[in-house]
């Protein structure tokens, strides 16, 4: 039996994409989550059914049975499959990495279940990213593995063969109200006609009729002398944090404190602006990591001598103060650095229902004088040129 709007959430998390595409109205229905804590976490705060598996060893039947419901009583699927093998921060093994081919059980379960739309999150390096190695039944797109842009070329053109329209975009997330400057891959499909790039409500300076970005101190200023959980920054860490002021980092430390405070890393080309770096409450806080502490990656308070609280963490990811996160500190920040941001989760979610109620201008996209994030090609129409030249390479060898 139908029960309104429903979604199923694959690679779930601690349920920050899901917790955006319920307050748009969707009832999540399953989740599917093979983290022992991320499932915990799930379960502490809903009554949501978890099947705590491998997607690999998950069928769709299995899901459909566990949500109680019939394919036809599918209106969305949702999920962020595990992007480490695309992170342009790292190796980029494409789906030559197991974590790159839970990419393709994400299009399985879509193929199987044919909801009428769909979100797929990812990393930035998605839309760059090459197969690598190709999975025998996608064998036709062998030509094209080593081509930028073949994983985005292999996901458009199966989707599209199944009867989706696609839109895609490399979105910032403080362009939609989130305190957070985090950039994210959203892909929309539609069995029909295709859903527009939502614009965006917020910009840096506020123009064209926009917000102002959304501050750290905004999100988090009022929880402010709280308990709060987090790792201490080691000792060495300290005695130069104690010389930063908000906003500042690494560099502005003398030239004899920054290279001993950086050792090696000192002499390693990029601008390392993660180094022993000060947030400011003025601005949106940077891309949640795993970890706060990490050398290269370090989000230290703007005036404690500490790291970023997992407490804060919630609030810049826009959790609910209520939610209840399962297992140790490491874990926890782990679970809300991989999240999709509640608000962006809701945007995404939001320019579906307004598709499915016809409350969508074609000329959205047209009239948007905001840059969706602060990279040039990365939306689906930039992108068609290097996506058609894949596929036409992919059509000659076959």
């Amino acid at each position: 039996m139908k029960h309104g709007l429903n979604a199923i959430s694959l690679f779930s998390g601690a349920m920050g994409l899901d917790l955006g595409v319920e307050s748009a109205g969707f009832r999540i229905a399953v989740c599917v989550e093979m983290d022992k804590w991320a499932a915990e976490t799930i379960r502490q705060n809903t009554n949501i059914p978890v099947i705590e598996k491998d997607i690999n060893s998950v069928s769709s039947e299995e899901i459909l049975t566990t949500a109680g419901l019939q394919k036809d009583d599918v209106d969305l699927v949702v999920g962020g499959p595990p992007c480490q093998a695309f992170s342009t921060a790292g190796k980029q093994r494409g789906l030559s990495d197991l974590r790159g081919s839970c990419i393709i059980q994400y299009l399985r379960v879509v193929s199987e279940i044919r909801p009428q739309y769909f979100i797929l999150e990812n990393v930035r390096g998605l839309l760059s990213a090459k197969l690598n190695s190709v999975p025998e039944e996608f064998e036709e797109y062998d030509s094209i593995k080593e081509n930028d842009g073949s994983v985005i070329s292999l996901l458009k053109n199966e989707f599209e063969k199944l009867g989706y329209s696609i839109s895609y975009a490399l979105l910032n997330a403080a362009n939609y109200g989130v305190p957070e400057k985090r950039e994210r891959v959203i892909i929309i499909g539609h069995l029909g006609e295709r859903v527009p790039i939502p614009s965006p409500t917020h910009s840096k300076d506020g123009e064209y009729g926009t917000k102002k970005w959304v501050s750290l101190k905004d999100a988090i200023y009022d929880i402010q002398g709280t308990d709060m959980r987090y790792i201490p920054l080691r000792p060495k860490v300290e005695q130069y944090m104690k010389q930063l002021s908000q906003g500042q980092n690494w560099t502005n430390l003398s030239p004899e404190s920054a290279k001993a405070a950086m050792g090696k890393a000192y002499f390693l080309s990029g601008g390392k602006t993660g180094f022993l770096r000060r947030l400011s409450y003025d601005e949106p806080a940077p891309t949640l990591v795993t970890s706060p502490t990490m050398p290269a990656t370090q989000l230290c308070h703007p005036t404690e001598l500490r790291p970023l609280s997992v407490e804060e963490y919630a609030r810049i990811q826009q959790f609910p103060d209520t939610w209840k996160f399962e297992g140790r500190i490491e874990s926890i920040y782990k679970q809300i650095g991989n999240a999709v941001p509640v608000g962006l989760g809701k945007v995404a979610a939001d320019q579906i229902i307004k598709h499915m109620r016809g409350e969508l201008s074609p000329d959205e996209e047209k009239n948007n004088k905001i840059p969706y994030s602060r990279y040039r090609n990365s939306t689906d129409d930039i992108c068609l040129k290097i996506h058609n030249d894949n596929i036409r390479k992919v059509k000659i060898n076959e």
